[in-house]
């Protein structure tokens, strides 16, 4: 067995809507049904005992060594406690080659489990121990270093359960809600309406009473030291037990409450003065430490918080007694449980010095041994939900220190007796406001129930009925993508609205192209989603990335299919047919909005025209001819479709229809170019599944013009010396073919001439090269052939020979010549036009080539 590629499928993709790692997977005939490998299977089951069934019951067909990696890396994953259940393996067109899908939930999880499953597999193979103990411990490790931590992911699947769609920053804490000009940001507990201002305030402690003490919300008296003479004369000012802390601490470091004698005072500065270089004495409060948690304008949660402690039983030391305690599966080292394990640290053996106790001392049964001065979580307390017994008065106190500080989250600690009372009527008072709370004690609290303070967070952050989403539109198809694309985002702009786009060409925001190259992939659809000022996108979404990576989007509310045609990069990635072919480009289908969403939809491709089955929301088809069946029964059905009346386009839908003039679209040159009348319609339909007004959509019809500037290589038409060229990125046999339609339907002088330039990409089929000419040859005088600038892995010379192969049987061809050179191809065709002639150029260089034309045509 050998695996020859894993990559990760980060969005929706041609298996499922699940994040998956696909891997390339090549088993040897002796490996393809592991039947005929003896032993294989319960070796692998001794290994792994708790691998799920390879075959359904009552099945018989061949189980391959692929198939056992794939259960092996998804059951690996389950194991660890990832919530992973979905996986398949697929046969590719090679013998013996599978492709393996399997869902993950983190990344780096699922790429490890992999590398774990393959070696289990080949212990299995080779009768050789595999630790499953340890492997599992390393995805579990693994999985709680890169996941989201309790707080941020309460809060981001609070916003999945609104599909709200979101997506991780960083590595970090740091995600991204909503997309475009609707996008909202947090990191843990903070979002992008956080104050840095108000974050400062909220760490520096003395700062922070200043203005609660202004503001009339009671907080302990204290002030800034400066040594541990200083801190001693504090305590001596303030009288009675004091709570020794840093200025600017969390977490509870180095904080010391309920102290009294000197030597106390004195060793909690250094400590205190070790963590930050200002530190606070205060009047302690007694009673209980209370956290409440603040959200816009409403306390939505509060917990009563304990300290670290154990309680002796008589038989165990204090040091046992916490083990005990830290075996809770509840409690880990860090924050990715609800509890945190208790440190037997230097602070922690101070409070016990300071009961006249050890670590070995054995306490009686029943006492309660605390080990710690402070109640956080972090230091391995506990939390009692208290949320439904807080006095209305004491959260609105709560509620103002918060917004004294400035903070949208907060999380407000006081010291008091009881939360049933107001604060002012118990002496007690509030001792810090933090900023980016931890949530962990109120969505799982030691006791007491759990309190939705994610879905609190988003409500603040999203009105109700707000999803953060902009329009999107996506566009597939074998020819047309572009320009159908470049047309619906001038459509969207007549609205005022702020357009991303991605193209072939670039990334576009506002008209302004921020990235070049082919940028028709998800990474390019992440980049323009991520833009802050996109208040709508349309993406060309091509099936290279959909294959690689899946869609950079979760859904979209239009997509449009234009075409599925021959030599769209068939024979790559193990699509070898155009059924095949059609399976990809339907994934933006399938992943249109449910109920709300529209698939716009070609009548007149069978294969595209059957992708309506697989849309969860509306279906709009378009089609030259109105009577065609499948138009016929969708109008029968009062749904909507665009066809072509003579003259004029019709939008017929649901009791409406509404008449759009050839003539008010520059794009078909009155109806003449047949694929531009394709793609007006597939944008007309789009348009108006996104609800746009038909005088709007209008303007935008009219005001499109296909030329160099608003669509670069996509039927631009020149005047050279009275002779007509046109400039197209034609790369494929129905591409040629409808090019060879339109300039049927240009008039022509008599005795005028036709040429076309054109070369082949090296990574077609070698049929669908000499498909090109073939069809070509039929309607061209003068064929000019040049080599493209990269071959595509192709030997010198092979592309032209398949092109001269098409042109063996051209009945209208006399002329053919071979030319070095794109550039030198365009010069010697130009050189031969005489007025009233028309010449093709089909460009490789899109830019470079347009560039040289414009230069030839300034030179007149």
């Amino acid at each position: 067995m050998e695996v020859s590629r894993l990559r990760a499928l980060r969005g929706p993709n041609l298996w499922s809507r699940h994040t998956a790692i696909e891997a390339v997977v090549h088993c040897a005939e002796s490996e393809r049904d592991i039947d005929d490998m003896p032993a294989f299977e319960n070796r692998l089951r001794e290994r792994f005992p708790e691998l799920d069934m390879l075959r359904p019951l009552g099945h018989d067909e061949a189980v391959s060594m692929a198939q056992a990696l794939e259960f092996a890396a998804l059951g690996l994953q389950a194991q660890a406690g990832c919530p992973v259940t979905f996986s398949r393996t697929a046969e590719t067109v090679e013998l013996g080659t599978y492709r393996v899908v399997v869902e993950y939930s983190e990344e780096a999880v699922g790429r490890l489990a992999f590398e774990l499953a393959e070696e289990l597999c080949r212990a299995a193979v080779d009768d050789r121990p595999f630790a499953l103990d340890t492997a599992l411990e390393r995805l579990r490790e693994l999985d709680e270093d890169v996941r989201l931590g309790p707080s941020t992911g309460a809060i981001v699947y609070a916003a999945a359960a609104r599909n709200i769609p979101y997506r991780r920053l960083t590595d970090g804490s740091m995600v991204q809600f909503g997309w475009g000009s609707r996008q909202r940001r947090i990191q843990a507990a903070e979002t992008d309406l956080t104050s840095a201002v108000a974050e400062s305030i909220a760490q520096d402690k003395e700062l922070s009473k200043v203005l609660l003490h202004a503001a009339g919300v009671p907080v302990p008296v204290g002030r800034p030291v400066l040594s541990a003479e200083d801190a001693w004369a504090a305590a001596c000012e303030i009288g009675g037990p004091v709570v020794v802390k840093p200025q600017d601490g969390n977490q509870g470091k180095g904080v010391a409450v309920n102290l009294t004698r000197r030597d106390e005072i004195e060793a909690a500065y250094e400590i205190a003065c070790g963590i930050s270089e200002e530190v606070l004495v205060e009047r302690f409060l007694p009673g209980h430490d209370y956290r409440l948690l603040v959200v816009g304008d409403r306390m939505v949660a509060a917990a009563r918080r304990d300290p670290p402690l154990v309680i002796g039983d008589g038989v165990h030391t204090v040091r046992q007694l916490v083990d005990r305690v830290n075996s809770d599966p509840r409690r880990s080292d860090g924050h990715a449980t609800s509890l945190t394990r208790i440190r037997l640290d230097d602070l922690a053996i101070a409070r016990l010095t300071k009961a006249g106790l050890t670590p070995e001392s054995v306490p009686p049964r029943g006492k309660r041994v605390v080990l710690r001065n402070n109640a956080n979580l972090s230091t391995g307390g506990t939390a009692t939900d208290v949320t439904d017994d807080v006095h209305p008065e004491f959260a609105a106190q709560a509620v103002a220190a918060a917004q004294t500080i400035g903070l949208d989250i907060a999380g407000v600690d006081v010291v008091c007796d009881s939360v049933l009372r107001p604060l002012e009527e118990q002496g007690g008072g509030i001792v810090e406001v933090n900023a980016a709370p931890g949530l962990r004690m109120h969505l799982q609290p030691s006791f007491g129930k759990g309190r939705p303070v994610g879905e609190a967070i988003i409500a603040n952050m999203f009105a109700p009925g707000e999803d953060g989403r902009i329009p999107v539109v996506a566009v597939a198809g074998t020819n047309g993508k572009t320009t159908t694309v470049r047309l619906i985002a001038h459509i969207l702009a007549q609205q005022g609205l702020r357009i991303g786009m991605t193209t072939t060409d670039g990334v576009y925001v506002e008209g302004r192209r921020i990235d070049t190259g082919d940028c028709s992939g998800p990474k390019s659809a992440r980049n323009v989603l991520f833009h802050p000022r996109v208040d709508a996108a349309v993406l060309e979404t091509a099936r290279g990335g959909v294959l690689r990576e899946g869609l950079g989007f979760d859904r979209c509310d239009v997509a449009v299919v234009t075409n599925i045609g021959l030599g769209d990069h068939l024979g790559l990635a193990y699509i070898s047919s155009v059924e095949e072919l059609s399976v990809v480009k339907r994934v933006i289908v399938q992943n249109v909005r449910p109920g709300r969403g529209v698939a716009v939809l070609n009548a007149a491709d069978p294969l595209v025209a059957r992708m309506a089955d697989a849309c969860p929301g509306n279906v709009s088809f378009f089609a030259t001819e109105r009577n065609h069946p499948v138009m016929a029964m969708h109008r029968a059905q009062r749904k909507r479709v665009v066809y072509r009346d003579g003259a004029s386009l019709v939008a017929s839908g649901g009791g409406l229809e509404h008449r759009i003039a050839l003539a008010g679209i520059p794009l078909t040159r009155d109806g003449a170019i047949g694929f531009q009348v394709q793609n007006a319609m597939a944008a007309i339909a789009a348009a108006w599944g996104l609800g746009l007004d038909w005088q709007t959509i209008e303007r935008g019809l009219a005001s499109f013009v296909s030329d160099v500037q608003t669509a670069p290589g996509r039927f631009n038409v020149f005047d050279y010396r009275g002779a007509k060229l046109i400039a197209d990125y034609g790369h494929n046999p129905d591409a040629i073919q409808a090019l060879v339609d339109a300039v049927e339907n240009m008039p022509s002088a008599p005795g005028s001439k036709r040429s076309v330039v054109i070369s082949g990409a090296g990574d077609r089929r070698d049929d669908d090269i000499r498909q090109q000419t073939e069809i070509l040859g039929g309607a061209f005088d003068r064929v000019i052939l040049y080599q493209d600038q990269c071959q595509r892995g192709r030997a010198d010379g092979e592309v032209l020979a398949l092109l001269r192969d098409g042109l063996q049987h051209a009945m209208r061809t006399k002329e053919i010549r071979e030319i070095h050179g794109e550039f030198l191809a365009i010069d010697s065709a130009l050189a031969e036009l005489a007025a009233g002639d028309l010449c093709l150029i089909l460009i490789d260089q899109i830019e470079e080539a347009l560039e040289h034309i414009d230069r030839r045509l300034r030179e007149g």
